[in-house]
């Protein structure tokens, strides 16, 4: 019977470290499924990724939101090592792999070899992945814009605090 709430006496755990101070069994036990942490969590992740392919397609841009993350760090330094890109997007090497072989079939970023070393190829955008960089920005941010509508800078702090801990504590 225990292991059937494992689960929320994990998520009990975090957040009263979060808090200072421990949540009852019997609060826990009375949280609805959509109020979970971790179900919450993937509810709003499912979304945010709804929402970007959305938005990308009606504006005829066809990548996915792990292919956008690509490209945004590429837009912010281009030229940089696929190991490089896994870091700044917590991808690991057969993911980022498959994201790069799909981008350079869409044409929008390519394989250089490195001239000091030919065994490490730099990524590089094309002028197609570089002038998508106007457009992408602007749909990100109008949904960045709308998803935080509402919401105080305080309470963006708190929630980006939070779920530091929480990856920290994950680690």
């Amino acid at each position: 019977m225990i292991q059937k709430f494992m689960p929320i006496i994990i998520i009990s755990n975090i957040f009263a470290s979060l808090f200072k101070q421990p949540l009852k069994f019997e609060l826990i036990m009375k949280l609805q499924n959509d109020e979970v942490f971790n179900v919450l969590v993937g509810k709003i992740s499912g979304a945010i990724n709804r929402t970007f392919l959305r938005a990308f397609s009606a504006q005829g841009i066809d990548i996915t939101t792990e292919q956008w993350s690509v490209l945004a760090c590429l837009w912010e330094k281009d030229k940089v090592t696929q190991q490089t890109l896994c870091n700044l997007t917590a991808k690991d090497k057969p993911s980022m792999t498959r994201l790069i072989d799909k981008l350079e079939k869409q044409n929008l970023v390519t394989r250089v070899s490195d001239h000091n070393d030919r065994r490490i190829n730099l990524i590089h955008l094309t002028s197609s992945g570089a002038t998508l960089q106007e457009k992408a920005n602007e749909i990100v941010q109008n949904i960045i814009n709308r998803t935080l509508n509402g919401i105080t800078e305080d309470e963006i702090n708190f929630v980006r605090i939070a779920l530091k801990k929480i990856m920290v504590n994950l680690k």
